[in-house]
């Protein structure tokens, strides 16, 4: 037969490398797996004399290929596709909306456990095979004493045993058990075992007690369920947004709508904000839909490769219908998606904030639009970017204006850290009020949290002598002093020493440490509380695997009296018990370089104070400031969520920020700060010319922090009313400008972060 025509004859199929490769590329599949071919199938093939992963983005081609060019695929890796139709889709569409390479995308939508190729996990079982007769038995007693114990064991057994267990109990070798399995006096069989995330000792504990039951709705949430409803039933795509107080129940509403669509066979993913939600989401979850058969998987960083991958096989292969999950599991490869629910949907934790740039949120909105799904934002405290949508017209909304049991909003009051420090011998970070209140609750067996969002013991190190401030020699920023370890540590790069005794530079003795963070109020509130039982939740703290999930689960059955922690607390969380929250520092996120500023110390003050009063008994919130009559810390005072709203949103709208228009930030950065300025306004010149009157343009400027990990960074910024529709002309105009290797440059989208 020609080549020309066997090249016409065999099946062809376009493939995206996982690695190192921007373009889809032509391979012949191999007869044998011509039948099972399918779009979004993980495949092996040959590139670069190399063999590399791929997805099959096509079945056919449109290139031309010389003949004897085309190369082979070696085999299919999964036989469920790593990116069914929607993700293919999705996978186009984040791609060129954030900018990102096809590498980084599919690395962030496809597991690493599904990438290395894991398998399943089985377990070897033994049971009772053919019965030996009399005299075989005495054989065996005699010979092989060990074997005939092994066999006894097992006969007394009602059903199959995991072959390591016996052996482990009875300190039997492997090889005794091997030659009653040749004489078929015992049977061997491999068994699948699932590795399912939380279901182990600690889901048994009282973390979801009360909630199995069905609660009667509140005429807000029925009213909420209700119109969810309705628009699940339309079977088309919508967005709803649910507005609803902290403590208002909304938890219960998503529970209704995922109920209603489990019952059809849809499938639902459930995106929360910190890995620390998951553990009381998902029990809810599961407490709700087990006895109705509706198996629940957990998705987020934290989990074992083991884990991760019987989660990503469950989807796939449609045993789950069911995600609860970070911002990696808008993701997840769940069949016939009906339904996506984003909790606290302002939370700038959905944002990635490496390659690929992606948002967690909005990438849900588009997969629901591809689906003809329901998306469901929630929030106590919605964006301003989701308000916008609202008035648009773009979204729905749902309100819920009062809490469950008609229980009220907590007290708050507001301190004054500057009259603090004149009325007291110093600057301390705990106010006379918190302290009382704290002393007050503890002698009444109730629970406090106490809020800082920042790590560490002293945030600076300084010298009254000469000056001198310990600054980390990698990065523009001071190292933080740690006092478990005693230790500086910088929070951007890790380095890390110890701490000196004395000034490195003037050798004096007196050095001072400034400021304080988590490790530092921990031990204040532990002079305060001798007898209290204190625990910090930080980074730092919680490292080990599951610890979240116990000091959670200790802090609900009142093993804990106070929680110190970071923003993994500040969120979603719901303790009867809690009484009393503070917060250290309500100012640390008003003063920083960053047009969101007051909308996210207004978004704080609500969300952490929502921690209190969730029970029977009411709450109260001490707020710390050393700007009292700031806006945002009025309007939350004030729980005036629509006055912040309106006088925010005439800010933006004044300035043309977002909500108003989309904003890319273009960063710049290598190691010679004059060779980046030089580059920066040689693209300057281009994209002026190409895009000037599609952009406005802002910069260049030095970044807020001007230095990480000896690089140095330099930004622009684009304002567009479309994000779309420029971010791809900008994206070729950097495919041919000539930009030094030395300078690396990189485009953010809808960022969230400026610094």
């Amino acid at each position: 037969m020609p080549k020309a025509k066997a090249q016409r004859d065999t099946a062809v199929v376009e493939v995206v490398p996982l690695s190192g490769f921007d373009a889809d590329l032509a391979y012949a599949v191999p007869p044998i797996c011509v039948e099972q071919m399918r779009p979004g199938l993980l495949v092996r093939i040959p590139l670069r004399r190399r063999s590399e992963l791929g997805v099959v983005t096509r079945l056919g081609t449109d290139q031309v290929v010389p003949p004897g060019k085309l190369k082979m695929l070696y085999e299919i890796v999964q036989p469920h596709p790593v990116l069914p139709a929607d993700m293919l889709q999705l996978f186009r569409w984040a791609m060129r909306y954030y900018s990102a390479t096809p590498e980084s995308m599919l690395e962030a939508m496809i597991p690493s456990a599904i990438r290395k190729g894991m398998r399943p996990k089985t377990r070897r079982y033994l049971a009772i095979g053919e019965a030996p007769d009399a005299e075989a038995w005495q054989e065996l007693e005699r010979r092989a004493p060990k074997q005939a114990e092994l066999l006894r064991f097992i006969q007394q057994q009602f059903k199959p045993l995991p072959r390591a267990t016996v052996l482990n109990r009875l300190k039997i070798s492997a090889s005794a058990c091997e030659a009653l399995v040749a004489k078929g006096y015992l049977q061997e069989s491999d068994t699948e075992e699932a590795r399912v995330a939380y279901d182990d000792d600690i889901s048994d504990s009282p973390e979801v007690v009360g909630h199995a039951l069905r609660p009667t709705l509140t005429p807000e949430q029925a009213q909420a369920v209700e119109a969810i409803n309705g628009a699940i039933d339309l079977d088309t795509f919508s967005v709803r947004l649910l507005h609803g107080v902290t403590g208002s129940g909304k938890t219960e509403v998503y529970l209704n709508a995922i109920e209603k669509v489990v019952a059809t066979g849809g499938g639902v993913i459930f995106l929360v904000p910190e890995v620390a939600l998951a553990p009381q989401t998902v029990g809810r979850v599961r407490s709700r839909l087990e006895a109705r058969g509706v198996h629940t998987t957990v998705w987020h960083s934290h989990l074992s490769d083991g884990e991760r991958y019987d989660a990503w096989n469950a989807l796939a292969s449609g045993e789950a219908h069911v995600v609860v999950g970070a911002r990696s599991a808008v993701f997840a490869p769940v069949q016939n998606l009906k339904l996506i629910i984003v909790d606290e949907e302002h939370e700038p934790s959905y944002k990635q904030e490496e390659a690929p740039r992606y948002h967690g949120r909005d990438v849900a909105v588009y997969r629901a639009m591809i689906n003809q799904a329901v998306c469901v934002l929630g929030s106590a405290t919605p964006s301003l970017e989701s308000l916008y949508n609202v008035e648009r017209g773009k979204y729905a909304v749902d309100r819920i204006l009062k809490r469950v049991d008609d229980r009220q909003l907590p007290r708050l009051h507001l301190v004054d850290m500057r009259r603090e420090a004149l009325q007291g011998k110093g600057p301390s970070p705990i106010s006379r009020l918190l302290m009382d209140k704290m002393v007050d609750r503890f002698e009444k067996k109730e629970q406090s949290i106490l809020f800082l969002n920042r790590r560490g013991y002293s945030t600076s190190m300084l010298c009254p002598e000469c000056g001198y401030v310990a600054e980390c020699e990698h990065c523009s920023i001071p190292m933080t002093f740690h006092r478990t370890d005693k230790t500086l540590r910088c929070h951007l790069c890790g380095e890390m020493h110890p701490a000196p005794h004395r000034c490195p530079k003037c050798k004096a003795p007196d050095i001072r440490w400034r400021g304080q963070g988590t490790q530092k109020i921990e031990d204040i509130v532990q002079k305060i509380l001798p007898r209290a039982r204190i625990v910090r939740m930080d980074a730092d703290s919680m490292s080990k695997k599951n610890l979240y999930r116990k000091i959670l689960n200790d802090f609900r059955i009142g093993k804990i009296d106070l929680l110190v922690g970071t923003q993994m607390i500040a969120k979603g969380l719901d303790f009867p018990n809690v009484t009393l929250v503070g917060l250290v520092d309500a100012d640390m996120s008003l003063h920083v370089e960053d047009f969101r500023a007051a909308e996210r110390t207004f978004q704080l003050i609500v969300q952490v104070s929502g921690r209190a009063g969730r029970g029977d008994r009411a709450g109260e919130v001490v707020i710390q400031t050393s700007t009292p009559h700031a806006p945002p810390i009025q309007f939350a005072r004030q729980s005036d969520f629509d006055g912040f709203q309106l006088e925010e949103l005439e800010q933006r709208r004044e300035f043309n920020y977002p909500p108003f228009r989309h904003l890319i930030r273009h960063l710049f950065r290598g190691r010679n700060p004059e060779k980046i300025e030089f580059y920066m306004e040689q693209w300057l010149k281009v994209l002026e010319k190409e895009l000037g009157d599609q952009i406005e343009i802002r910069g260049p400027a030095p970044a807020p922090i001007e230095k990480i990990r000896d690089e140095y960074r330099f930004q622009l910024w684009y304002f567009a009313p479309s994000a779309s529709r420029v971010i791809e002309s900008i994206a070729k105009l950097r495919k041919s400008f000539p930009l030094d290797k030395e300078v690396i440059d990189l485009l953010d989208v809808d960022p969230m972060q400026m610094s």
